[in-house]
């Protein structure tokens, strides 16, 4: 019966979103005005970030059943956002996004897939120079293409989603025993000859629905536990802290990190893969600097109670920042697509010393368009210009 009214509720409050470029003088404004839903504030970050839009001030409320967000965004060279048709498409997507999660009683990590004949394989393990060359390479032994991938590495870890087709049909693998020799196949290189860790292997056949990559990731290397510290390589660690606010019943998160894109996403993912719920938050960027302040209780609707637990939420929220702030040389590499390109362009990475630190793999109208973030061999940013030079 509860469920019934819920569905009613929001059948007589569609989510209402606001376009707006005369609020704010620097920035477009959009407001967000809901019925609430457990991770709707996730989906609503996770549409701007995936239209690549800035958020330079948020202010997000969620009490009573009703979730009220003001986000201010600006394109990638800090603007307003003023194309009509954008700004319609980033107003109607968000509605739609909205109204669908309303819908579902299932994760928001799942959304509609755009394309139900590819093959999706999750591996993660140990990181180590040369990894994705040797992925690529069984790949391409198998008569598997590459159409789409992503890897992040983080922490002395690795975490790939790769999307693959069968070289002559062009469509998903479907075939058991394939499957089974890929699997295990792929497995056999994430796990190297290491004993740091026993490494996870995943593969599925992609259905009608499928996992938003950027998610998954964070996901993949969150239960990996990359937030243990190994060692003390990252001399710019974000400023984290977590405090308990017994007086109004949450526990209070502030962050202050360099400011860079999607790094809202990146920290509510967290929060929202650890369970817990944002009732309040303040989000506001300076020139470098952002800040974050989340009032948070678990879903269980309690604060946070001890501080082995306050520690943890810290060292995790510290790793989703980290992830995507991989010290290293921006190589993008855009040819026409052909089967077994990847594999040529990380084998020639491989052998010139060079590291692959986050890469991803794009294939469209014919032609191959790869960016990867590559240090030396040990891992340093710094890269010798000439080696580079050899490389392109």
């Amino acid at each position: 019966m509860d469920d019934e009214f819920a569905k009613l509720i929001r059948r007589i409050n569609p989510p209402r979103v606001i376009v707006d470029n005369g609020a704010c003088g620097h920035a477009t404004f959009i407001q967000v005005d809901s019925v609430n839903k457990h991770e709707i504030l996730l989906e609503i970050v996770q549409v701007l970030s995936d239209l690549n839009l800035n958020v330079t001030k948020a202010y997000i409320s969620s009490d009573a059943g009703w979730f009220m967000d003001v986000f201010y965004v600006t394109d990638n060279e800090g603007k307003k956002i003023t194309d009509e048709e954008t700004l319609g498409y980033i107003q109607k997507t968000l509605e739609t996004e909205i109204y669908i999660l309303n819908s579902m009683k299932s994760s928001a990590s799942l959304i509609p897939s755009k394309d139900h004949t590819s093959t999706t394989i999750e591996l993660t393990g140990n990181d180590r120079p040369g990894l994705l060359s040797e992925l690529s390479a069984v790949l391409a032994d198998m008569g598997c293409n590459v159409i789409n991938a992503e890897i992040w590495t983080h922490n002395a870890r690795a975490a790939t989603v790769i999307h693959i087709t069968d070289r002559s049909t062009g469509h998903a693998i479907e075939d058991p025993d394939r499957l089974s020799t890929i699997k295990e196949l792929l497995f056999n290189v994430m796990k190297g000859d290491s004993d740091f860790k026993t490494p996870s292997a995943r593969m599925f056949v992609s259905t009608s629905r499928e996992t938003h990559t950027d998610r998954r990731l964070h996901q993949m290397l969150l239960a990996d536990r990359d937030f243990e510290r190994h060692n003390d390589k990252f001399s710019m660690e974000p400023h984290v802290t977590v405090l308990d606010c017994s007086d109004r019943d949450y526990t209070v998160v502030t962050i202050r990190c360099l400011d860079r894109p999607k790094l809202l996403f990146d920290t509510v993912c967290c929060l929202t893969d650890m369970e817990y719920v944002v009732f309040h938050g303040t989000v506001i960027t300076g020139r470098l600097e952002a800040y974050q302040e989340y009032y948070i209780r678990h879903v269980d609707g309690f604060p946070i109670s001890s501080e082995a637990e306050q520690q943890r939420v810290m060292e995790c929220l510290e790793a989703a920042i980290e992830r995507r702030t991989t010290q290293g040389v921006e190589l993008e590499v855009i040819t026409e697509d052909r089967f077994g390109v990847l594999s040529e362009i990380t084998r020639i990475i491989r052998e010139n010393g060079l590291s692959i630190k986050r890469a991803e793999i794009r294939r469209n109208g014919g032609k191959a368009k790869d960016r990867f973030i590559v240090s030396d061999a040990m891992g340093n940013g710094v890269v010798d210009p000439k080696t580079m030079e050899m490389v392109q």
